[in-house]
């Protein structure tokens, strides 16, 4: 469930109400909930999230900074539009740095950090399938483990803003099953040091295709890719 309120985003330390509504507003633009264009009134973002319009103001001043608002002064503040749409924008960019960082990660992961990410998938195998909440937990730690042994402060902070968009990840059309199957030909490419064949894996399990150049140099075969993960979301199906 998105948040709708302050108190809607748990677990994450804000120093601020504006940080908090700046972090709620990230994520409904992100995963799609406020389309393109669509107007952001103060007033009623106020009323939404429960606060004042001061830190809805300075919300929108943050997030015009980051380029998802765009203030005009006839129209007020409104969603940046896109040309594939910031779902697929968020899908493609994760995809892409995911696959640097299995490059990365497969020159300087240690064994420890391999058996973290065997013992986390271990776990994610033993999850009954509408365990969603448990998969997304396991499934993040697992991900971001892999960021850690890439041994790149860049790399983690543009991931943590990525996640702290759309938390769970994008919607992908399989199982829990089958995206713990991807993770274990992932942690054998990277035990393996094969950088390029962990850097093909991530790209299938992202965006549902093996074809990595896609993804980075030609945006149109990552749209249709991303596209056709969405809107096909079965019982059962997970998150990447």
């Amino acid at each position: 469930m998105r948040p709708n309120a302050v108190g809607g985003i748990s677990g994450m330390q804000y120093s601020s109400k504006s940080d908090i509504v700046c972090a709620m507003l990230r994520e409904l633009i992100i995963s799609g909930e406020i389309a393109p264009s669509e107007p952001l009134r103060q007033r009623d973002l106020a009323a939404r999230f429960g606060v004042s319009q001061t830190p809805v103001r300075e919300a929108l001043r943050r997030l015009e900074s980051e380029g998802l608002v765009v203030n005009d002064p006839h129209r007020g503040a409104t969603v940046r539009e896109s040309r594939s749409g910031v779902v697929e924008d968020n899908a493609q960019i994760r995809a892409a740095l995911e696959s640097l960082g299995a490059r990365l990660a497969a020159r300087a992961i240690t064994e420890e950090q391999v058996a973290t990410l065997r013992r986390l998938n271990e776990q994610i195998k033993t999850l009954a399938e509408d365990d969603d909440e448990r998969y997304a937990t396991l499934n993040r730690e697992f991900h971001f483990t892999i960021y850690e042994s890439a041994a790149s402060p860049m790399l983690l902070s543009m991931m943590r803003l990525l996640w702290q968009a759309m938390p769970a990840g994008p919607v992908v059309t399989r199982s829990h099953r089958e995206s713990a199957r991807q993770h274990d030909e992932l942690v054998d490419a990277l035990a393996a040091r094969d950088a390029e064949q962990a850097a093909a894996i991530t790209a299938k399990h992202i965006l549902g295709t093996t074809h990595l150049e896609s993804e980075i140099g030609h945006t149109e075969p990552a749209a249709r890719a991303s596209r056709s993960t969405r809107g096909r979301k079965k019982a059962g199906a997970g998150r990447a």
